[in-house]
């Protein structure tokens, strides 16, 4: 058995999706599960599509899953020299040809063919054959190189997800594997890739199951071994359409900003397609050891938003307070909120976090300790009540001498609505929407003391 490696192979006319990344995971995961090595290739051969930029989120993307590459960044731009030199290995051994043939006279081919109800496809005019006599090369028209795919027999694998897939060779016409400029396509400098970096497993996206059939007799051409392949399934959003922005297949680097930590991220992917019997929650370290080809549904993934934001709130449960402030603190920084105004971001974090399912919702949520809130004039009609406003005098009295940790402010609280014939929520409720703007809150008298005496007496005394 060869050492296992995979590669990562995407195109950079835009940024890592989530379909990209799940991709990607897959792929470092089976390597990382083997001892293998796991390959990051840029396929950057569109040049008029492709931008630094567009490499840079696919890196980033990357960094921050931390799926991390042994081999690469590989630039198929920087490899052109290797591909045409393989080239021309293949014109001289008779496994490709010069093809002259005109746009027009294509055009004109597939105008016929579509007439007779045919499936458009390049007729072999100049194949090389046994015995056919083929024209003189026309001196004016640069030729493009043509791969000579075999007319007989079936092109076959096992697919590791799908299972096994054929194509007829007749199907399959002769693929231009270099363009007139001398540039090579798609699909011949993927083979020369993994042939030259000795790729075991292709990993990827089902779009490219009928792109296999033609890479396999390539790398047979070639006298080079064939990768065993797994076309993963499409990813389908909540509503069962194909995946799209509305749905959540926008930039990797999208779901940081949004306030996901990269662990939920990661451990959501990992069960888009796959699954280990009913393991929803699982590390990295233990999807490594679990993950396999074997337990890749065939079938497609449906994504859903709400488990991901269910498992984001598990990952943030679990960090330390003191590390789940120093992921919110830049949030609340880029607002331009100061946090020396306000008490330890820690316990603010801590607080509020079974409250919140992302990052974002959290920072949210403890601005109020920080930015004292215009309370929602709706909010107040609805909670300052007469009825309400004795209870919270006595309260706001009594602030100045309590000892200044929740279990006295919950006291204060209780004296203060029984003093005046009322139920806790009726002096609670007024508390929270003039303190933090909000309706809902953690334990009242918890959100007290972290507010401080100083700004609770400068925020109640105007609705004495």
């Amino acid at each position: 058995m060869k050492p296992v490696r995979t590669r990562f192979a995407p195109s950079p006319t835009g940024y890592l999706h989530i379909g990209g990344a799940r991709t990607a995971l897959f792929s470092w995961a089976f390597a990382r599960r083997h001892g293998g090595k796991f390959i990051l290739r840029i396929e950057d051969t569109d040049v008029a599509r492709s931008t630094p930029e567009a490499v840079q989120a696919i890196l980033d993307g990357m960094d921050w899953l931390a799926l991390s590459h042994d081999e690469g960044p590989f630039y198929q731009m920087q490899r052109m020299p290797r591909y045409k030199e393989v080239i021309q290995q293949m014109l001289a051994a008779g496994t490709a040809y010069y093809c002259y043939t005109t746009r027009e006279e294509l055009d004109a081919l597939r105008a016929e063919q579509e007439a007779r109800k045919e499936k458009p496809r390049y007729d072999g005019r100049w194949r090389p054959e046994p015995g056919k006599v083929l024209p003189e090369p026309p001196a004016n028209i640069p030729p493009v190189v043509r791969f000579k795919n075999p007319k007989t027999g079936v092109v076959a694998w096992d697919d590791q997800v799908k299972g096994r897939i054929e194509f007829a060779n007749g199907e399959l016409d002769d693929l231009i594997i270099a363009r007139a400029d001398g540039t090579p396509t798609y699909n011949f400098c993927v083979c020369v890739d993994d042939w030259d970096m000795g790729i075991t497993h292709v990993i990827r996206g089902d779009d490219h199951v009928n792109n296999t059939p033609r890479q396999i007799n390539i790398l047979q051409a070639l006298g080079a071994d064939v990768p065993l392949y797994a076309h993963l399934s499409m990813i389908l959003g909540d509503d069962g359409a194909k995946l799209s922005k509305r749905h959540g297949a926008v930039s990797v680097m999208q779901y940081d900003e949004d306030g996901y930590l990269p662990e939920a991220v990661i451990n959501y992917l990992a069960r888009l397609g796959w699954s280990h019997g009913d393991d929803e929650v699982f590390s990295r370290a233990q999807f490594v050891e679990w993950f396999d080809l074997d337990h890749i549904t065939a079938s497609a993934a449906q994504f859903n938003t709400e488990k991901l934001l269910w498992l984001n709130q598990h990952y943030m449960k679990q960090l330390a307070p003191s590390e789940l402030a120093a992921k919110v603190a830049p949030r609340l920084i880029a607002r331009g909120v100061t946090l020396e105004n306000g008490p330890d971001l820690a316990k603010a974090v801590a607080l509020y976090v079974d409250r919140c399912n992302t990052l974002n919702v959290l920072a949210d949520s403890v601005e109020v300790f920080y930015v004292p809130p215009t309370p929602n004039p709706e909010l107040l009609a609805q909670h300052l009540t007469d009825e309400a406003r004795p209870a919270l005098r006595d309260f706001t009295q009594g602030v100045a001498s309590t000892p200044w940790e929740a279990a006295a402010i919950n006291a204060l609280i209780k004296e203060s609505v029984t003093k005046n014939g009322l139920k806790m929520p009726k002096l609670a409720m007024p508390l929270r929407v003039i303190l933090t703007g909000q309706a809902q809150t953690p334990s009242v008298d918890a959100v007290v003391e972290l507010i401080g005496r100083e700004r609770v007496l400068a925020a109640l005394n105007p609705y004495l």
